[in-house]
Formats: C-alpha cells, sequence, structure tokens
C-alpha cells in the first residue's frame, strides 16, 4: 500500500465529526494528566495568575496540564454566558498570541458564540471596522495599551462588555469592563456541568465557528465565515497526511501526543489557529515564545519538536547562524565551506564515501551546534504563509531539520496543500490533501508563463469540505471569488507536475507585464536572493517596462566585507 492510499484509509480516535471545543474536550479526557500549555513567567500581568493558574518565576516557563485548562475554558465558558454570549454571538479578540487567547477562543466557542479577530497592529479605525462590521457584542483584549485603543472607538460600536486578559487599574466607574479572573470568577459562581454539556451538544459542527478577517490589499478586510467543519475537515486532513499512521517507517519525522510545540505566530491568523486545533487536539503542549523578538532564545529553553512558521522566520535562522559564524575569519570560513558541502550534497544522486565524509565534519563543526541551538529536539519545521525559497529548504534538510512546506488561504481554513513526510519534494508545497479537490485555470495565464514552469500551469482552484461558503455579507465578492461549478478561485499561479506536487509561481496580481506583453513571476527571483549574505530584502520591479530590475536592501556590514 503506499502513501497516498494509506493516508485515505487512515482513521483513529481523533478524526471524526465534531465541533472545535468537543475535538478540545475530547482531547481533555485522553490526556488529562499531560501538559497542555506552556507560558513564561514575568513578561505580563496575567489576571489569572496566580489564583487560577500558578505564576512561574520570572524567565521560566510554567505548564499547565489538559485537565487544569479543560477546567479554565468550563469556567470561563460559564462567565461568557453570564455575560451574555449565546449561539451565533460574535465576540471579538484583540490580543497577541499567548495561552489567554486559547483560553477564550475555545471558552467563547463553548458557549455557542463564534469568534472574531482583530489584529494587534490595527488602528482605531481599523478596530472599529473589524467590530462593527460584524456587530460584535463583546470583545477580549490584552492589555491597558489595547483597551485604551478601543476605547477611542466604543462609541461607534455595541460593545454589551469588554473583557481585558491583564490586571488594569483605572476602570473601576465601567461595570461593563472585566478582568478575564473576574470573567473566571462568575464562571465558578454559575458554573453547572449539565448546562455546560448542552451548549457542546446542541452546537452543529456546520455552525459558524469564526470569523477571519483577510488583509486585502484593495477594499475593507472581508471577514471569512469559517465552520466547525471547515476546521474540523482540515485537522481531520492533517492528522490523516503528518499523523503517525502506522505504515510510515521509524524515520519518517510525524506530529504526535507528547510533543511539544513553539508558538509564536499571530493567532488573529488562520494559519496559527490551525496549528492550535491540531496540536492541542492530538494531545500535543504548546509552549508560548516571549514575542516573535525572542523566539530564537525560547526555542532554544523550551526544547520543542516541532515548530511552525513563515518563510521569513527561516531565513531570519539561517542568518544569524551566519552573521553568528562571521565572528572571525576562520568560523566564517568553515561556516562557509559547510553550506557549500551541504549543497552539493543535497545536489549529488549518489553521494559517496567522500562527500559523506565530508557533511559529517560540517555536521560536527556546524550543523550539530545549530541543532543544539534550535533546542536539540527539532524533528519538523512546518512553513506556510508564502514560498520557502528551496535552496534554503534543502541546507535546512542537509542540516538534519525537516520542513513540509504547504500552502493555503484564510478561505481554505487554510491547507489545501502540504508536502507528505514520507516523500518530501524541496521546492513544491506538496499534493493535495485528502478530499480536496484541485483544479487550474490555464486560461488567465500567458503563453511564456506556461513555456516556462515543468507541468501544467494555471490560477489553482480548489473546492473541499474545509473551503468556506461566503464572505461576511458580502454576497457580490462572495460571488467574484467562486466559479460557476463552485471551485474557490485562490488568486494564485502554480504549476502541477504529473504525481499532483503543486509549485508556486506567483499571485496573479502580482505577474509583472513588461511592456512587450510578457508576463514574469517576481517571486521565484526573490526566493533566488533568500540566502545571499549581501541581501536583506528584494522587491523586483517592472511593469511596463521592457526589461525587469530591484529594488534591493542591502546587508551594508556584509556587503563592506565583501567589498
Amino acid at each position: 500500500m503506499d502513501w497516498r492510499e494509506a493516508e485515505r484509509e487512515y482513521t483513529d480516535e481523533v478524526i471524526g465529526e465534531t465541533t472545535i471545543p468537543e475535538l478540545l474536550f475530547d482531547s481533555v479526557e485522553r490526556n488529562a494528566g499531560r501538559d497542555a500549555q506552556m507560558y513564561k513567567g514575568g513578561i505580563y500581568d496575567r489576571s489569572l495568575t496566580p489564583e487560577m493558574v500558578p505564576e512561574p518565576p520570572a524567565g521560566e516557563y510554567g505548564a499547565i496540564t489538559y485537565e487544569e485548562m479543560g477546567d479554565v475554558v468550563r469556567t470561563l465558558a460559564t462567565g461568557f454566558r453570564e455575560l451574555g454570549v449565546g449561539p451565533d454571538d460574535r465576540v471579538g479578540i484583540y490580543a497577541d498570541t499567548r495561552m489567554e487567547w486559547s483560553h477564550a477562543d475555545f471558552a467563547v466557542q463553548a458557549a455557542e458564540g463564534v469568534v472574531t479577530t482583530v489584529y494587534t497592529e490595527s488602528s482605531a479605525p481599523q478596530v472599529e471596522y473589524l467590530l462593527d462590521d460584524n456587530d460584535a457584542m463583546g470583545c477580549v483584549v490584552e492589555n491597558e495599551a489595547l483597551l485604551e485603543t478601543l476605547l477611542e472607538v466604543e462609541d461607534e460600536l455595541d460593545l454589551e462588555f469588554i473583557v481585558v486578559i491583564d490586571a488594569v487599574d483605572g476602570y473601576d466607574d465601567r461595570e461593563d469592563i472585566h478582568s478575564l479572573a473576574a470573567v473566571h470568577d462568575l464562571g465558578a459562581e454559575h458554573y453547572d456541568e449539565a448546562a455546560f454539556e448542552s451548549w457542546l451538544e446542541n452546537r452543529e459542527w456546520t455552525e459558524l465557528c469564526s470569523l477571519v478577517y483577510t488583509s486585502g490589499t484593495t477594499g475593507d478586510p472581508k471577514g471569512v465565515e469559517l465552520t466547525h467543519e471547515n476546521w474540523r475537515t482540515c485537522f481531520n486532513q492533517l492528522r490523516k497526511r503528518i499523523g503517525p499512521r502506522p505504515d510510515k517507517g521509524e524515520d519518517v519525522p510525524a506530529m504526535e501526543a507528547g510533543m511539544t510545540a513553539l508558538s509564536f505566530l499571530p493567532l488573529a491568523h488562520a494559519f496559527e489557529r490551525i496549528n492550535h486545533f491540531h496540536e492541542l487536539g492530538i494531545g500535543m503542549t504548546v509552549a508560548y515564545a516571549e514575542s516573535a523578538d525572542t523566539v530564537g532564545d525560547d526555542i532554544k529553553q523550551v526544547g520543542p519538536e516541532a515548530a511552525a512558521s513563515v518563510p521569513r522566520v527561516y531565513e531570519r535562522i539561517y542568518n544569524q547562524m551566519r552573521e553568528q559564524a562571521s565572528e572571525s575569519p576562520i568560523e566564517k570560513r568553515i561556516f562557509e565551506w559547510a553550506v557549500s558541502t551541504a549543497q552539493t550534497y543535497d545536489d549529488a544522486d549518489d553521494p559517496g564515501f567522500v562527500l559523506e565524509t565530508k557533511l559529517s565534519i560540517a555536521d560536527s563543526l556546524v550543523f550539530s551546534q545549530v541543532r543544539e541551538a534550535l533546542g536539540g529536539n527539532i524533528e519538523l519545521f512546518v512553513s506556510g504563509g508564502g514560498s520557502l525559497s528551496a535552496d534554503l529548504a534543502k541546507l535546512y534538510r542537509a542540516m538534519g531539520l525537516t520542513i513540509l512546506e504547504g500552502y493555503g488561504l484564510t478561505e481554505t481554513a487554510p491547507a489545501l496543500t502540504t508536502n507528505p513526510p514520507e516523500d518530501i519534494r524541496i521546492g513544491t508545497m506538496g499534493t493535495a490533501l485528502c478530499d480536496v479537490d484541485l483544479a487550474l485555470d490555464p486560461h488567465v495565464v500567458s503563453e511564456e508563463t506556461k513555456a516556462a514552469e515543468p507541468g501544467e500551469v494555471g490560477e489553482l482552484l480548489a473546492k473541499g469540505p474545509n473551503v468556506f461558503e461566503r464572505y461576511w455579507n458580502k454576497p457580490d465578492q462572495t460571488e467574484a471569488a467562486v466559479t460557476k461549478d463552485g471551485y474557490f478561485r485562490t488568486g494564485d499561479i502554480v504549476a502541477r507536475d504529473e504525481d499532483g506536487y503543486v509549485t508556486f509561481v506567483d499571485r496573479r496580481k502580482n505577474l509583472i507585464v513588461l511592456d512587450t506583453g510578457k508576463n514574469v513571476a517576481p517571486e521565484p527571483i526573490e526566493d533566488e536572493f533568500a540566502t545571499s549574505a549581501r541581501v536583506d530584502q528584494i522587491t523586483v520591479i517592472g511593469d511596463d517596462e521592457k526589461f525587469i530590475g530591484a529594488i534591493i536592501s542591502p546587508n551594508t556590514e556584509q556587503l563592506r566585507e565583501w567589498a
């Protein structure tokens, strides 16, 4: 049986047709004594600590078990019901990624509400739009700074309550502003097991779970309606693809209960949200980084087996490795030799004894230290949210670090493809997940682009149980996004080979059209510079010109050394 057939037929106790809160509480039952979440002390003035969850020493990580997390979510859900949350009521979450974000997320859902996301970098008018568009009846905010931003526009909203995750002072005159701890206290006072179970049972998996707003380049953001079924089927698809299927060899990485993952991407985005649902649904431990700037320190401290990120972070890790190796001329030469050896090894069909020996030396001198700096336990990385440079992916593989690159959008909850761990093909975004139907529209692509790419080329179209049905209150945009035969238009130009592996070409609207009429995809050109020591960022330009050019932000220090 090949992996495709094994994937289609595989099922286990975590694959099912339940709502997201039911997914969590099934996991709580299976993994009660395991650590569910790890969080660092001394960062926030958490209102939940130390009475509800213990406060770790500053700079150190503490943990709560699945049983303890389940208790927090049950109690908060009851508190939200006491604040007035009921079936299909929208509640915004306006906070950075942290443990309490997921507590509020699961609790609002368990109270039969719908979670809508607000990005922390949003201006006051943007916050107003993201809450007013869906008539949110409440909002969970992280701290006083974000609370003050929200209060700037509260007169334009119909909020019945505001809940603040951190402890704040000076709002005692406001009966509608509560700390998260106060909501927990309210829930503890009124909790009733039968009532809580009835909320879970009343919710159908076909009903709305969340609104996630896309950051469109034109017009207002669109609220993508994602049902429990959308999220849950994507969870099932990922479980079949990267779970511990019995047909997998011991050397094939998998994500399973008992592993730890580091979380630092924004939970307001669909990518990190499905990571959370997946990791907590299968019994992994989610450890929260202090911030995106401290990921290097946090990953070493936590020692996770897995992490998910966007390509830019993998580029940053490589750049940091290169900078550290440039502290002396000898270290720099050793690093450059190791990288060159790794690239040669990965390109070789039959490396042979000499190249095997060179790679072993490179691993001993350089790559083993890289793995140790990443905590020493990494079994796999997941990459999404953009195209990963093939050269960079090859380098990571030669260092003994597996990256599974995938593809998806908010509208697909969010995954459509990912590389199968047993047959990773670097430079591609993998194959369609189970029950995902992909098609290509070749009519929107020029003949030049088709000729330049291997395989079938066109705009990627998608159908499947994880694909959304509509944008919130935007029927015209919904109609424009879906073909007459029901396929969602992704807006991305891809190439697909005979084995079904999909390679990203570019966003349809990003294609550069020269004055000769030729279409040029900028992203593959930009990817070629991902491992360049002398280029920090690059943007390819050339619309309506005779040839393409580029705007380059150089690494001035590396440029001076090179000159």
